[in-house]
């Protein structure tokens, strides 16, 4: 398919010159575009075009859509970017039960499974399916005339919750099927966070300074029961389908079905597999146990499911679970090991981490030579000793973890770890916050790793993408006392960096190399650092390294205060007015202005020419109704973002302050709307308008 390159006059183009008639066509243009080309990614693991162009076709079609609302439809492709705002989750009635398995982990046991579905059949032949029981959450989607209307958590079994908004972010389920279906039919599957998402979400956590995902299973779970589809949308989990129920399919075998749904467009996971008998299905098991890890998905185990609908039918359920199947559980991957010593390793926010080093064990098909610890309660729990005998897991994490400690193995004259008091970079003495389970060295002008780590998140690819420098580079440019922080990467010249030389330092032989730059180096940093400076403002803003302010919540405020300026002058009440800005963000950007470097920092951005403020917008007008009017909005509301509400009242005539006074016209009150601001209005008699009553008012 050919990709249209005319981006960048496109928007000013079609502002005022697009009919509703052409616009319609260009929606369905898009839209056939960005499906093909997520069937293209989804399920023929294949691209035809950059994910910068995709992104572009995908910024096209919102655009649009903006500005032709009317012509937007019930599964338009944009939909799997989020921003539909879900108060409560509504409970809903399954159709059909959604009855766990029973389970079992050993093979003594499914021989007794398949005796006894041997029975319940008075001995017909029979055949199983086996597919891989993926470790996420069990959803139910229902489709009406090949549309997706509802997506359903498992819940108890007979009811759970409606997270359709939600689930039409994951680009694996289709919105809207192409192929002659059912008119009604209802598909179940799992939804997953896929492992390399999942190290990419903590990483950007850990970066910050928030607490990482504790596994994959959890974490997709909470993710699905978030209020903001946007931030959904944003941790790109998938969902691997593999049922499928309605009234008169005509399928007489559950792999018919499966073969039905994968050509109607569901991903559907290849590993599955038809065994005549038992034996085959253990000796599937077997197969699957160590191949499984090679998985960019959790697994815990086995579905065996019996073939043919019918004899499912005959076989029939207990109160709880199925008769026709059951899940084979692998055990948890764990190794025994001896805990050689405890290093403590420094993050860019002084967040210190114990990893344990252990004597190299095989688990889960690697050789594991660290693990993690989390932090000293973690330590406490488990009543570590050096030269324990320890049992180390890599069962639902990433970095496998010490769970136990062998103690009729331990030396007598071994003694308690005791958790490091002072940084072990810089000797600063560590604190550890009320509530907080981390220690922290609060040395960030001193403790090198903190400088490092300041400046490789500043550079990085969703901050100022200066991509040029890599980590031994910057360590050697603050080894020759170039730079001091960030914002003294903008003062380099291309003479200080033509030949500059730096130790490099090799794990395999264990010393250290020297490397120079060379002058296509030296430029090319230079040249990456010069763009940098067109880098829109919410990017630097997430670059500066505020704790907690993550990418998602450096958009959220740099689109409600606009500048640097504006935020740094914000108070405590003003900055929880932001959605998804709670008392710890807020309070942490308080004192991260409050503190003199930082400012002197921002103004050396500022001279430099690196954009602290948002590019004016062409204001749209629909109308005068509230000329002269102001407003304060507050809370969380159903037709609108609160982003959206400001830019309607500003197409109307009005102005939106942030603080109320006895000047304000209007207090626009939504859900869970802070307390201290709806006391304030009655106490000045400011009127309190509604949604609807605003509605009505434009």
């Amino acid at each position: 398919m050919s990709f249209p390159l005319h981006w960048t006059n496109w928007s000013k183009k079609t502002e005022n010159t697009m009919t509703l008639d052409q616009a319609r066509n260009e929606i369905d243009r898009l839209t056939d575009q960005i499906n093909h080309h997520n069937d293209l990614y989804y399920q023929q693991s294949r691209s035809e075009i950059s994910d910068f162009e995709f992104d572009k076709l995908l910024e096209r079609l919102i655009q649009l859509e903006g500005q032709f609302p009317e012509l937007k439809k019930e599964d338009s492709p944009s939909q799997r970017v989020g921003g539909t705002i879900t108060k409560e989750f509504e409970t809903v009635l399954h159709k059909y039960r959604m009855l766990s398995l029973g389970n079992t982990y050993s093979q003594e046991e499914l021989r007794e499974f398949d005796a006894r579905v041997a029975k319940g059949l008075e001995n017909q032949a029979y055949e199983y399916f086996c597919e891989l029981k993926f470790d996420g959450v069990a959803l139910s989607l229902t489709y009406e005339n090949g549309l997706l209307k509802r997506a359903v958590t498992r819940g108890d079994g007979t009811k759970g919750d409606d997270i359709t908004n939600n689930a039409k972010t994951i680009r694996s389920i289709p919105l809207r099927l192409k192929a002659n279906v059912p008119s009604e039919f209802e598909v179940r599957g799992e939804a997953f966070f896929p492992l390399k998402e999942f190290e990419r979400v903590n990483n950007e956590r850990e970066d910050v300074g928030e607490e990482r995902l504790a596994n994959p299973r959890n974490a997709a779970s909470g993710t699905l029961k978030m209020q903001d589809s946007k931030v959904v949308a944003s941790r790109k989990l998938n969902c691997f389908l593999y049922y499928l129920l309605g009234d008169n399919l005509d399928y007489s075998t559950h792999s018919e079905a499966i073969s039905a749904i994968e050509s109607w467009g569901f991903n559907v996971s290849p590993t599955y597999k038809k065994c005549n008998d038992i034996d085959a299905v253990i000796a599937y098991i077997e197969e699957w146990e160590e191949k499984r890890h090679d998985l960019p998905v959790e697994t815990d185990g086995i579905v065996v499911k019996v073939n043919e609908l019918s004899q499912q039918e005959q076989l029939g359920f207990t109160a709880k679970s199925p008769r026709w199947a059951i899940a084979y559980k692998y055990k948890a991957e764990s190794a025994t090991t001896v805990l050689e010593s405890i290093s403590y390793q420094v993050g860019r926010t002084g967040a210190v981490t114990p990893v344990a080093n252990l004597r190299p064990v095989l688990l889960a098909g690697t050789t594991v030579k660290r693990a993690s610890l989390h932090n000293a309660n973690e330590i406490e729990r488990l009543g570590l000793h050096i030269g324990d005998t320890v049992h180390v897991e890599k069962g639902g994490e990433i970095i496998p973890k010490v769970t136990s400690v062998e103690t009729s193995l331990r030396n007598p004259e071994s003694n308690p770890v005791e958790y490091i008091t002072q940084c072990p970079e810089c000797g600063t003495e560590l604190v550890r916050e009320d509530g907080e389970a981390n220690h922290y060295c609060p040395n960030e002008e001193g403790c090198p790793p903190q400088i490092l780590g300041k400046i490789e998140h500043f550079i990085q690819r969703n901050a100022l993408d200066i991509d040029k420098l890599g980590p031994e580079t910057i360590k050697g440019l603050l080894d020759n006392a170039l730079i001091e922080n960030y914002a003294d990467l903008y003062d380099l010249t291309f003479e200080q960096l033509n030949g500059l030389e730096f130790k490099i330092y090799s794990e395999k032989k264990g010393d250290y190399s020297i490397r120079s730059l060379r002058e296509k180096s030296a430029g090319n940093i230079i040249q990456a650092i010069e763009n940098s400076k067109s880098i829109p403002f919410e990017r630097v803003l997430f670059g500066l390294g505020i704790r907690f302010v993550g990418k998602t919540v450096a958009e959220k405020l740099a689109d409600h205060f606009q500048s640097v300026d504006r935020l740094k002058e914000a108070d405590y009440d003003s900055l929880i007015e932001v959605p998804e800005i709670g008392d710890r963000i807020a309070e942490s950007v308080i004192e991260f202005f409050q503190e003199d470097r930082n400012l002197r920092i921002i103004e050396k951005l500022g001279l430099a020419g690196v954009q602290l403020h948002h590019e004016a917008k062409e204001q749209v007008v629909e109308g005068n109704n509230l000329e002269n009017r102001t407003f304060v909005i507050s809370g969380v509301f159903q037709q609108f973002s609160r982003d959206e509400l400001k830019e309607k009242i500003k197409a109307n005539g009005g102005k939106v302050v942030s603080s109320i006074s006895g000047k304000l016209d209007f207090l626009l009150a939504g859900d869970k709307m802070g307390p201290s601001k709806l006391e304030k209005a009655n106490k000045l008699g400011t009127t309190i308008i509604s949604e609807e009553d605003f509605l009505n008012m434009i």
